[in-house]
């Protein structure tokens, strides 16, 4: 019992330790807390976006039960808050984890060193607080979980399922992996020759409860939509060996590796002493299918990658402590491996100025603290990347192009005409003639940043490190007051914003 106590504290330190060294919030979150104060203060779900003059469709907002809860979090708890929540979530994930590995092996299922590997691999794309995917990472590994359990004898639990599934319905459009998983072990366990229709059952149940939604039946159309098309142009979705991503994320990789190799030789190991087809017939094929689709996802899309890792420790772990038992190692490992990851927790916690991340060099921060102050008004072209943040800040003054919700609000020609802008392509200027902007805010390292400053219809009235605000010539022949530099003043005003739906 101690050994659990003291193991679940140090991982959660350490989680939390990363958790803290995250430098600015996600993309995403103005939106999704747009959304949530619509529902908390102005009791209803958004289905029609104002932040933008572009054209828009119905907003499929299928993360607006996330955007509820972060506002719901921020508005009582204080911004620390989003931090403390991310924190948790990962800590969460992991807890189920490990209650999975207990179940599935008679090892020592606190071998903290296999978890604190799985923690680095997959903290590059979680250590931004606070995103919507994480509760489908947490509900992915409960579902991995409550199906383990029932394989065990718990059917009762199989209930459990589609009532999850109406949450996590209306929380992230992430669910469709838990419906995956419930095929995964159906075919695992026909394959297994044991019950399987009890799965496809509960797949059958929970499919139809995902009509239970704000949009009804139509949002099932958007959500197959959303989860099968192709985002060209969202580099979290791009392959891990694309040219992107080739030198990134190498601890994954390696951890990747490392998660292959070791099946591999539990394989060969066991086909070697048994015989491919005794091995084959006691092989848990569940295990397998759900090994190799979340392989197969994670090197498909960097944003999937925690699937995979998820899924490797919850299968894995015993084959890798399996492998290595014969090795001695001297008694006083365990407490080597504890007290160091103690020390860096501890010491990175205490160390660091832990404080509310102002994104500023990510985020146009001065920039729209420029626009603000100088009472710019009018509608803004930027990155849709840096949309949200740019509404958030400054409606109802200001209304942007786009934002990072594009299949939720946007036309699909909207994201390549911003891209053919950005990058100076031939037809660049299509986008000033058919939605023409009152100012532009663009990155430094775009092309079109260079261009502008060449062109006889725009000026460059403000910059800093990363960014540059444009105004038309007409408008911008004054003296414009300057931002002020107080890091303070970022941090403590970085959430004000001017939307009320009171």
């Amino acid at each position: 019992m101690k050994k659990g106590i003291l193991f679940y504290l140090t991982l959660f330190l350490l989680i939390l330790a990363f958790s803290t060294a995250a430098n600015y919030f996600d993309f995403d979150l103005w939106a999704r807390l747009i959304a949530g104060m619509g529902v908390v203060d102005g009791g209803q779900v958004l289905k029609t976006d104002f932040l933008s003059y572009t054209p828009v469709h119905t907003w499929w907002d299928h993360e607006w039960g996330s955007g509820v809860i972060f506002y719901l979090f921020l508005k009582f708890l204080g911004p620390y808050s989003l931090i403390i929540l991310q924190a948790a979530l990962m800590f969460l994930i992991f807890f189920t984890a490990s209650r999975i590995v207990k179940l599935r092996t008679n090892a020592n299922p606190y071998n903290i060193l296999f978890y604190f590997f799985t923690v680095m691999a997959v903290m590059g794309s979680l250590n931004n607080p606070v995103r919507c995917h994480m509760f489908s990472f947490l509900l992915f590994t409960v579902f991995l979980y409550l199906l383990e359990k029932v394989r065990r004898g718990n059917n009762k639990l199989l209930i459990l399922i589609p009532i999850l599934t109406i949450l996590w319905n209306n929380i992230h459009g992430g669910v469709v992996s838990g419906i995956g998983l419930l095929l995964m072990y159906a075919l695992g366990e026909f394959l297994n020759k044991k019950a399987f229709a009890k799965y496809l059952i509960t797949f059958l149940i929970s499919s139809a409860v995902l009509i239970i939604n704000p949009w009804g039946y139509e949002y099932i159309k958007f959500l197959l939509m959303a989860n099968t098309m192709q985002r060209t142009y969202i580099v979290e979705w791009w392959s891990i060996f694309s040219k992107f991503h080739m030198f990134k994320h190498l601890i994954f990789k390696v951890f990747m590796l490392a998660i292959v190799i070791t099946e591999g030789i539990h394989l060969y190991r066991k086909i070697k002493l048994e015989g491919i087809k005794q091995w084959y017939n006691k092989a848990d094929k569940v295990k397998y299918i759900i090994l190799l689709s979340t392989l197969y996802l994670a090197i498909s899309h960097v944003k999937l990658m925690p699937f995979f890792a998820i899924s490797a420790l919850c299968f894995d772990y015993d084959d890798f402590y399996n492998l290595i038992e014969k090795y001695k190692f001297p008694q006083w490992k365990d407490k080597a491996i504890y007290g160091m990851l103690l020390f860096v927790s501890v010491f990175t916690l205490i160390s660091k100025d832990f404080s509310v991340p102002t994104g500023i060099g990510t985020y146009p921060v001065k920039e729209v603290e420029f626009i603000k102050i100088n009472n710019l008004k009018g509608n803004i072209l930027t990155n849709f990347g840096l949309g949200s943040y740019v509404a958030y800040k400054t409606y109802p003054d200001n209304k942007i192009f786009m934002d990072g919700r594009y299949e939720e609000v946007y036309y699909d020609y909207m994201v390549p005409m911003l891209k053919e802008f950005c990058l100076a392509y031939p037809h660049w200027k299509e986008i000033l003639t058919y939605f023409p902007p009152d100012i532009i805010i663009i990155e430094k390292y775009y092309p079109i940043y260079n261009v502008l400053q060449k062109e006889s219809d725009w000026k460059l009235v403000y910059h800093d490190k990363s960014f540059g605000v444009f105004l038309p010539k007409s408008k911008a022949n004054k003296k414009f007051i300057q931002p002020t530099d107080d890091l303070n003043y970022y941090k403590n005003t970085l959430f004000t914003t001017g939307i009320n739906f009171k």
